[in-house]
């Protein structure tokens, strides 16, 4: 017994040294493009199914069929999920094509059977895979609206879509909406211009010129003629006057005339 404890011991140290020197020499790959072993990935996915289940499972869900609620997550949905998690009438996106793990199609799943796990992914996120944790400019209650529209999505057609989209609030979270998550109608998809931000996928207005392979066209420079100008037109503003007339009387004091 003894010897089957200290084997199991040496072989743990092993290789648990083989991991940690594979690690510091860098031969674990990083990169978002080059996938974990099915191994890794199946271990990886049981920690974060469950970590979340755990930490969901005392949650209590409100009504996710009140309309007013559905109306307004279907606002934020469209301005900060669709990125990532498409919507109808839009299949793919730079993010949903380029990040690892692939980010779920919630057209298709929806709450997948569980609200609760769906506001704590939203809210807290999950580490070192690109969703982000809502919760830190988000209020509650606009979490769950983002969780009862899902509910819905999944019924939803792209004309569908495009009007509850177009009935609500636009983005509203309570405090720290910014422009930069808006991803409506991100490349290729339909555009719905009734959210609270006029740019279709987060980016700034020089979005025009990002075609992935296109050479950035050099702004034109402007002649500025007010320049040019500006002293032409302050003489003919103020005229110059005729110089002043003087002369000298006989008792020798000199007198000026205005004109």
């Amino acid at each position: 017994m003894k010897r089957t404890i200290t084997t199991l011991l040496a072989a743990g140290a092993v290789g648990g040294a083989a991991v940690l020197g594979a690690a510091y020499f860098g031969l674990v790959n990083v990169g978002a493009d080059d996938p974990h072993f099915p191994a890794v990935h199946a271990f990886l996915a049981m920690a974060r199914d469950r970590s979340i289940e755990v930490r969901a499972r005392d949650i209590e869900v409100p009504n996710l069929k009140d309309a007013a609620l559905i109306k307004a997550g279907a606002g934020n949905y469209n301005a900060m999920c669709i990125g990532c998690h498409l919507a109808p009438g839009v299949e793919k996106t730079e993010l949903s094509q380029a990040l690892y793990p692939s980010p779920p199609d919630l057209t298709k799943i929806g709450v997948s059977g569980d609200p609760a796990v769906v506001f704590w992914t939203i809210k807290h996120g999950i580490k070192a895979t690109g969703m982000p944790a809502w919760g830190k400019s988000m209020d509650d209650q606009y979490i769950w609206g983002i969780v009862a529209f899902l509910d819905q999505l999944p019924q939803l057609n792209t004309e569908q879509y495009q009007a509850m989209v177009a009935s609500s609030g636009g983005h509203q979270h309570g405090g720290g909406e910014s422009d930069m998550h808006n991803h409506e109608g991100q490349h290729g998809g339909a555009k719905f211009e009734h959210g609270s931000h006029g740019d279709s996928a987060g980016h700034s207005d020089s979005e025009a010129a990002h075609d992935h392979g296109g050479t950035p066209s050099e702004p034109v420079p402007v002649a500025d003629h007010h320049g040019d100008h500006q002293t032409a037109k302050a003489h003919s503003a103020h005229p110059a006057s005729p110089p002043p007339k003087t002369h000298v009387h006989k008792d020798g004091k000199e007198h000026t005339h205005d004109k």
